[in-house]
């Protein structure tokens, strides 16, 4: 597996060694001893999460509060989608900064985004099939949103976003300045 830091030195790009021939694939998705090397503490990665989502569709800007936030180990196993993690801690230096990666069946690319970050994708395939790994469990009180489409952060979704198909909880989040912080 190959990591790599992104311009948000925490979120991190994890690409997996694939071994393919004319039977198909072979990777492993996840290694907790090498994964935990590179980000130099341990995830207890409790639970796996699946969703299909046609195009367009936008589910985001997601988190939860502490003590029961998520860090999420995110993949696409069918299509592709823009995936984006935001900063939303105060003291640090990126806070309000995003992060945005094409994950895909096709790049087998990753995404760790730890505690602290608001979460979301768009599917920019006619549908995409999303999994990932969270090390804590839903806590619904605890849940908080940021709108997608929120002024400060102006984030590129790299998708007409008068096209997007959104959730109408989505569509009432807050704005990023009157967001909850970590």
């Amino acid at each position: 597996m190959k990591f790599t830091r992104t311009t948000i030195p925490e979120v991190i790009i994890c690409e997996p060694q694939v071994h393919a021939d004319e039977r198909g694939y072979f990777f492993e998705s996840f290694k907790k001893e090498s994964f935990e090397k590179f980000i130099g503490y341990s995830v207890d990665f409790c639970q796996d999460n699946e969703a299909k989502s046609t195009k367009g569709v936008l589910r985001g800007l997601h988190y939860q509060m502490p003590p029961f936030a998520q860090s999420k180990l995110v993949r696409v196993i069918k299509g592709s989608v823009l995936d984006v993690a935001v900063d939303i801690r105060k003291k640090s230096k990126t806070f309000g900064n995003y992060v945005a990666v094409e994950l895909s069946e096709h790049n087998k690319k990753q995404l760790f985004v730890p505690q602290g970050f608001a979460h979301g994708y768009v599917v920019l395939s006619e549908e995409a099939i999303f999994t990932y790994k969270v090390d804590n469990y839903y806590h619904k009180a605890s849940e908080r949103g940021i709108l997608y489409n929120d002024p400060t952060l102006q984030i590129d979704w790299k998708f007409p976003i008068e096209e997007v198909l959104i959730s109408e909880k989505d569509k009432i989040q807050t704005t990023f300045n009157n967001a909850d912080y970590f």
